[in-house]
């Protein structure tokens, strides 16, 4: 298993590119399963999770192609073959109960695994199927699969969502592009990767307005033809690595970023002390002058801070001069990451949702392990800025979200290596 090695206390000066959003791409890959003429996909990631979206998709018969070394994907699904995502794949992947919506909406039936072994209740699934049911399928959970009937097709429905789910609004989304009548989407999620899956959709020739406000109204149309659309830029690597050179020191632009994607976390930074600027390049980034100031954080869904930067925020407050509160009102059990950076002396306490961070003057390296995705990439950040050296152990956490770490900072000017572990 690979670790990723960090020699801290290098200033960062120079360029990131910014990859396509992960979390866009495996919405608009599921989209393929509406319409039996061919999706192109560019500016994809080059992520695991896009390989097991893949080979998802080809279980149910999809042809899916990866060209120009995986940043364009070719899908077609003129042909499925089957209907049943298997538990085998799905548990490695929640992003797959996205396939439960446009399974059904083409063909009228569908059967999935609930994914990663996850029980209705914790991030729970119950949105996208109470949404379904809403537009007249029938429901069947046995033996941890989904057995999701509409003999005679999905219907037009108004789905009122009890708390914005990014997940269920895009099952929705596309479950109500081929229903017969009109769909009204209520508390509809508005992040910028809704946004995109409704242009790719539209560009299908679905009938969408209202995406990135809290009502999406659908027409549904007889059938969906081929696209090729451009994977909106990663909202979450963009701020990723914009906490790079603020917990760093130096200058960096992030290549193809965009401000309005991280508006809510973009004002936080300049709160904290950091430079950020739109320039025709991308986003540039540069601390000002002295420590990070310590700044209170709320994590809310779109337009507010993202659940998926609190992990890296929680790393460059752990650095900063005072006291920061970050409070997680998205996602139950996100502060796994604390106790590692309190083994390179951060000084946290967790209490409930809330962490108090007291910021300290320099972090420590140490060896440390990921419990996720993004904590993985915090203890990176950590380790950037920490004296000495930072062993990060169990990184395939970090291949699931973010392409060539290592090249990317390295070419800024950071001492990181990945190694295999003996």
């Amino acid at each position: 298993m690979d670790q990723i090695i960090i020699r801290g206390g290098a200033e960062l000066h120079g360029e990131i590119p910014i990859a396509g959003a992960k979390n866009a791409c495996l919405a608009l890959m599921p989209a393929t399963l509406l319409s039996d003429e061919p999706l192109t996909l560019t500016n994809a990631p080059r992520l695991s999770d896009i390989r097991t979206m893949s080979a998802l998709l080809q279980s149910l018969g999809a042809e899916v192609s990866s060209l120009q070394r995986g940043k364009v994907l070719a899908l077609s699904s003129h042909d499925l073959t089957s209907h049943t995502a298997e538990y085998d794949i799905v548990r490695k992947m929640r992003a797959s109960i996205l396939v439960l919506g446009p399974l059904l909406a083409r063909s009228g039936h569908a059967v999935v695994s609930l994914p990663g072994g996850c029980a209705i209740g914790a991030r729970p699934v119950d949105l996208h199927l109470k949404a379904l049911e809403a537009m007249g399928a029938v429901l069947d959970l046995r033996e941890g699969y989904v057995h999701a009937s509409a003999p005679r097709g999905l219907i037009g429905a108004v789905v009122n969502f009890p708390f914005v789910s990014v997940g269920a609004t895009e099952n929705a989304l596309m479950a109500a592009t081929l229903a017969k009548g009109t769909t009204v989407l209520k508390n509809a999620a508005r992040e910028p990767e809704i946004v995109d899956l409704a242009e790719c959709l539209r560009q299908m020739g679905a009938a969408i307005e209202g995406e990135g406000t809290d009502t999406i109204t659908i027409e549904g149309v007889d059938r969906l033809g081929g696209a090729t659309h451009n994977v909106v830029a990663d909202r979450i690597e963009l701020g990723t690595y914009m906490l790079a050179p603020a917990i760093t020191g130096g200058s960096v632009t992030c290549l193809g970023g965009r401000l309005d994607l991280v508006t809510a976390f973009a004002e936080k930074l300049d709160a904290a002390g950091i430079s950020v600027e739109q320039t025709a390049a991308g986003v540039k980034v540069a601390r000002r002058n002295g420590r990070v100031r310590a700044v209170d954080v709320v994590t809310e869904p779109f337009p507010g801070f993202p659940t998926d930067l609190q992990a890296q925020m929680m790393a460059l407050l752990a650095t900063a001069e005072g006291v920061s509160v970050l409070e997680e009102r998205i996602f139950e059990n996100r502060f796994m990451h604390a106790p590692e950076l309190i083994r390179m002396g951060a000084q946290i306490d967790v209490q409930g949702g809330t962490a108090t961070v007291t910021g300290v003057p320099r972090l420590k390296g140490a060896p440390v392990m990921a419990t996720d995705l993004r904590a993985s990439v915090s203890l990176i950040l950590a380790g950037l800025a920490a004296e000495g050296e930072t062993l990060v152990n169990r990184v395939y956490h970090l291949d699931r979200g973010y392409e060539k770490v290592e090249q990317k900072l390295g070419g800024c000017g950071a001492h990181i290596e990945r190694v295999a572990n003996q």
